[in-house]
């Protein structure tokens, strides 16, 4: 679990990632500069774009424009707010060392179990550093010689907003700057250093007027000054103590040591990046870009997919209160999106826009995406997550259904019958296809939204039922059955809406949504079902990597993990490890190997892509989720569902299913020999029978078998265990095909030894 990184590092995207939830650190240099770039989560320039062009702009009249085909004049508006440098995400700044004559860095690390940076610096001189998960503030140690300087740099790219010059400050120990933002705020980013026996200590720390008041200099000087009197022992014992914590909760081992450093790294940016009463993770987390610009898609909250797959990974890992961040986040805006279902929906209850400020106004971008409703369903869909992970009455009755339920009246009140009856939206697209011309302006309601609102409608009616409200879940299941039927063409696939097709290569997958993360459809359904499933996820291979980004790779590695294709799983996965990260492992969208994963080649970081490479590995190991969704059924329990053959031993311990139930297993010779369940509540489980024909010995009995599942009534607290038989060799491997004679001809059976590089690229 140790991130080694050779220096140099020459650009901030490649730096080692430190963070509390509300602020980061990003620590790279070269040569005898050492370099700290500093982030504070709720650094944001509010202001509406110039001219304030969503002000009066509503849904009524956007439809009217796409009626009379004036998308130019909607991107005009909408576009417009977009594409204004405010509102945004803003960087606070940089700190650099000068080290000691002679000393260099040679190599970085983060030791990732204690959430610590190190520096090599040769000759067994080196530096530490931490950013506190007690107090919100960083500590870089350097032990030996003192260095010559330190320097402390106002971010350039704040003077596109208009700001002043940032007010530089320093007496004999510290250095600080204070940068006047918008609306009269201010912040200061601090840095102070002592001699402590034969290291030094510098501490670090950004304070900002709107939660830390108007004496910016004198919080950041109190904060800092506490921890270099508080000594870097003292405070990084309590820091350690916290991040143990936070790995007891659960465990995987898996025999690839790519798959595994990536695993446990975005685990790790659970813990660094999203704290309850911290702002949640958005586009970039705690790590804002420290490149001279304002950060891409101006480090905002997109909602029509990276939200939802940003906190994907982190429910059966155990690690609920880091998903709360965002769930409580989402809950605490509420009064903005009754305003903005109000105002701009023209609607009673709730609506999300689909791209947000953290104070959660609407930013623009293209409306097709920005301003649609639709994807506050799937923003639902991760609070009925929650609660199945979880069983939480409690989060259910006073979060989860009061949320979805209002989201769901904004959006059940727009739906209309059209000529057939059927339940539509006056507008409609699916992200992103056709980017944003006209043509992506599709006939309602296309298949992403008809996925969407049935799985919030079936979810509402599934709390409401145990809420014991049945009037209002009859209510929300016959609004859902009022979607009509899903769209499918006579090769069963499905298509973009009632007369598109999916005819191209595409980087969102919004056409299956219904398989893969909601389970509408899936290969348990019947044989009409498992047919259209099959059919709509191998046409995508048809159509190619071309219009790919990196979260398509680990996208479509966890929907195939799903279906039960373990081997395409694991080359997809291994795909996203060769081409889409740098080497400290953040996902950057394009193909850095540029050998043809895509025909996208940019290098902008974005986060969703690392969390749904953990939501795939989960996939892999553990599955519990029901193939009836909204009827308050729970899924069986199937352990090592996906595994790829070449991973013939593993285990993981404590994993979370629906249901509340922990979960461990082990495994050898690619079958399970071990596994325990501990009842997370009291009533049914059920676990499915994938063991090959070898008959467990469990620990409790009765035990009854149905179909495929073995079936056991439990009281909370209760333990299921069972021992299987090795298997005294291991299985064949599933063929290797020929490598295609030109083209990408879709994914691989199995994936190759050499860690991170496919068998077969496309080309």
């Amino acid at each position: 679990m140790n991130l080694l990184l050779n220096a140099p590092i020459e650009t901030w995207d490649e730096a080692l990632p430190l963070g509390n939830g509300l602020q980061g650190a990003l620590i790279w240099g070269e040569a005898g500069t050492l370099r700290c770039s500093l982030d504070r989560g709720d650094l944001w320039d509010e202001r509406p774009a110039p001219g304030n062009p969503l002000a009066g702009f509503t849904y009524a009249k956007m439809a009217q424009m796409v009626a009379a085909q004036d998308n130019d004049g909607i991107a005009v508006i909408v576009d417009g707010a977009g594409g204004a440098d405010h509102p945004t995400k803003i960087p606070a700044g940089r700190i650099e060392i000068d080290l000691a004559a002679g000393q260099t860095a040679t190599a970085f690390t983060l030791d990732m179990p204690t959430a610590t940076a190190g520096v090599d610096l040769g000759n067994g001189v080196t530096v530490s550093a931490f950013f506190a998960a007690t107090a919100p503030v960083a500590l870089l140690q350097i032990k030996g010689e003192a260095p010559q300087s330190l320097r402390i740099l106002a971010p350039e790219s704040v003077k596109k907003l208009g700001y002043p010059p940032a007010e530089m400050g320093e007496n004999d120990t510290a250095r600080w700057f204070v940068q006047t933002a918008a609306n009269d705020a201010q912040y200061c980013v601090y840095a102070a250093m002592r001699r402590v026996g034969a290291a030094t200590l510098i501490g670090m720390t950004v304070t900002y007027s709107v939660a830390d008041g108007a004496e910016v200099i004198g919080a950041a000087r109190e904060r800092v000054n506490a921890a270099l009197d508080a000594g870097y022992e003292k405070l990084h014992i309590e820091h350690v103590t916290w991040w143990r914590e936070f790995w007891l909760k659960s465990s995987i081992t898996v025999p690839d040591n790519q798959v595994m450093m990536h695993y446990h790294l975005v685990q790790y940016f659970y813990g660094a990046a999203s704290r309850r009463g911290a702002p949640p993770i958005p586009l970039q987390g705690v790590w804002t870009a420290d490149s001279g610009e304002l950060p891409p898609w101006k480090g905002d909250y997109h909602h029509d997919l990276n939200t939802q797959m940003t906190y994907m990974g982190y429910q059966v890992s155990g690690h609920f209160d880091e998903g709360l961040s965002f769930l409580e986040f989402m809950h605490n805006l509420l009064p903005e999106f009754r305003k903005f279902a109000r105002d701009f929906m023209g609607t009673d209850g709730a609506a999300v826009p689909a791209v947000m400020s953290l104070g959660g106004q609407a930013l623009g971008g293209w409306a097709q995406y920005s301003m649609c409703p639709v994807h506050g369903a799937w923003v639902g869909h991760l609070y009925y997550l929650h609660w199945r992970h979880t069983r939480d009455e409690k989060f259910m009755r006073e979060i989860a259904y009061p949320w979805c339920r209002e989201i769901g009246e904004c959006l059940r009140g727009m739906l209309k019958p059209n000529a057939d009856g059927v339940l539509v939206m006056p507008l409609s697209a699916s992200p992103e296809a056709w980017n944003r011309d006209q043509r992506s302006w599709v006939t309602p309601n296309s298949n992403y939204d008809i996925m969407c609102l049935r799985m919030l409608f079936l979810g509402n009616a599934e709390m409401a039922d145990l809420l014991g409200e049945g009037e209002a879940a009859a209510d929300w299941r016959k609004v859902a059955d009022g979607l009509g039927a899903y769209h499918v063409n006579d090769r069963h696939q499905l298509k973009i809406s009632a007369n598109e097709d999916l005819a191209f290569s595409h980087r969102h997958f919004a056409t299956i949504m219904g398989i893969y993360p909601f389970n509408l459809l899936s290969v348990e359904g019947s044989n009409a079902e498992k047919e259209i499933v099959l059919a709509s996820v191998h046409d995508l291979d048809r159509l190619g990597v071309l219009e790919w980004v990196g979260f398509s790779y680990t996208w479509m590695s966890a929907l195939r993990a799903r279906i039960n294709e373990p081997e395409s799983a694991f080359w997809y996965l291994k795909a996203y490890l060769h081409a889409f990260i740098t080497r400290n492992g953040f996902h950057v969208n394009g193909d850095q190997t540029k050998t043809g994963f895509t025909s996208l080649e940019y290098r902008p970081f974005t986060l969703e892509g690392n969390f749904l490479a953990c939501a795939t590995v989960h996939e892999m190991v553990l599955q519990s989720w029901s193939a009836h969704p909204g009827t308050g059924e729970w899924g069986p329990i199937r352990i090592f569902p996906a595994m790829p053959w070449l991973w013939h031993d593993a285990a993981f311990t404590d994993l979370v299913a629906e249901g509340g139930h922990k979960v461990s297993a082990k495994r050898e010779n690619n079958s399970t020999i071990w596994l325990r369940v501990v009842a997370g509540a009291t009533g049914e489980i059920r676990i499915r029978d994938n063991f090959d024909g070898r008959v467990p010995a469990w620990n409790r009995v009765p035990v009854t078998k149905t179909g495929d599942d073995f079936v056991f009534t439990v009281t909370a607290g209760d333990i299921i265990e069972a021992n299987l038989i090795k298997p005294i060799e291991l299985p064949m491997g599933p063929p290797i095909p020929p490598a295609p004679a030109d083209g990408w001809a879709g994914p691989l059976p199995v994936a190759p030894l050499d860690p991170g590089v496919p068998m077969y690229p496309p080309t």
